[in-house]
């Protein structure tokens, strides 16, 4: 049997706070990382530090803009739950990845090779935690996927990274420093949104149809 989803429960008002979560945590992350891990190789401590908590500001904006959104999902016919190591796992992963993508374009600068590693590594960081997350979801039956659909997410994950890492690069107000982190919230919330698009549901045989409203419970 097939479920019905309803991905804005909670009404759009929810994409706009998971933009303006992803936004602020990339734009502080992405204004911390990039130009003071440039000093790092002279083995100054600081620019070594801020590249971590530039990591750390980028994953965990990346990882809360998720689960904000996942607010408003629900399956009509059966109640959610989320397993918490999957959660978990899903925050250490996306700031892994994209730790290290900070560190490559950071180190490497605006080469062509540094920018597709570090955005490819940093895409697949944002698809990691979502696709994580999503399978962290418990309920009786299981997501399916439409593949195209999974593959877009991803790339455009890593495009939109790519664009964010290389406008970080060039960063020199405040305002810029906005414009980078806005990218990096494109990339974040339309890999989500278009991976939701991906996601079909099959319920367990002899599930009610009795609605369920409630989002998923930690």
């Amino acid at each position: 049997m097939r479920g019905t989803v309803d991905g804005f429960t909670q009404g759009p008002a929810i994409l706009a706070l998971a933009f303006l979560v992803a936004c602020l945590g990339a734009a502080v992350g992405l204004r911390c990382a990039i130009r003071p891990s440039r000093t790092a190789r002279t083995g100054r401590p600081s620019g070594t530090v801020r590249l971590l908590l530039g990591a750390l500001s980028v994953g965990f904006g990346i990882w809360i803009m998720h689960h904000v959104a996942i607010t408003g999902f629900t399956v009509v016919e059966t109640p959610l739950s989320r397993d918490r190591p999957h959660v978990l796992i899903g925050l250490v992963v996306v700031v892994v990845m994209a730790g290290v993508g900070l560190f490559v374009v950071g180190y490497r600068g605006a080469t062509r090779m540094a920018l597709i590693t570090g955005g490819a590594l940093t895409g697949l960081g944002i698809a990691s935690t979502h696709y994580l997350g999503m399978a962290g979801i418990r309920f009786q039956g299981h997501f399916t996927y439409e593949t195209p659909l999974v593959v877009l997410s991803v790339l455009i994950a890593a495009t939109a990274a790519t664009a964010a890492l290389r406008a970080a690069l060039s960063t020199r107000t405040l305002l810029s420093g906005l414009g980078a982190g806005v990218m990096m919230a494109l990339a974040v919330t339309g890999m989500h949104y278009t991976g939701m698009a991906a996601l079909g549901v099959q319920l367990q045989p002899g599930v009610s149809s009795v609605v369920s409203a409630d989002p998923p419970a930690d």
